[in-house]
């Protein structure tokens, strides 16, 4: 099992706080012989269509030496996990959970902005400390 990122227990609160029911947590995912360990699975009804969403959460702090080597790790396990994640459990969507700074400082930066449009990045933007979510990002 991979250690918890630094933010992980923030999320899970900010989650609940919006009415999400934590399903995993981890999240476990196998492909071939290699396990994978997404952050966080979640569900709410949406009363409104009387349908269930799923969603899985990949938390990352970003706070490594190099940002640009932590974002490229992100993007590359983002990418692997949404790929499995299609293939084995179809009715999850895959969220990158990010701090609002991170977001402002790469996301909103126009190498952010091409991920999310070429990569279908979705990202969920969260205050650490308020442990609240900010912005959902499809």
């Amino acid at each position: 099992m991979p250690a918890l990122d630094l933010y992980h227990n923030a999320v899970k609160r900010a989650l609940i706080k919006e009415g999400w029911n934590i399903t995993h947590d981890p999240f476990h995912l196998r492909w071939g012989r290699k396990d994978m360990y997404v952050d966080l699975g979640a569900k709410r009804l949406l009363v409104a269509e009387r349908a269930e969403q799923k969603i899985a959460v990949e938390v990352k702090s970003f706070i490594s030496d190099s940002e640009m080597q932590a974002f490229r790790d992100a993007i590359g396990q983002f990418a692997i996990y949404r790929s499995v994640l299609r293939r084995t459990n179809p009715d999850y969507t895959l969220y990158l959970a990010v701090r609002n700074v991170t977001y402002v400082s790469l996301f909103e930066e126009p190498i952010g902005q091409l991920l999310i449009e070429d990569e279908g990045l979705k990202l969920v933007v969260f205050d650490a400390e308020e442990e609240v979510i900010l912005q959902w990002k499809n």
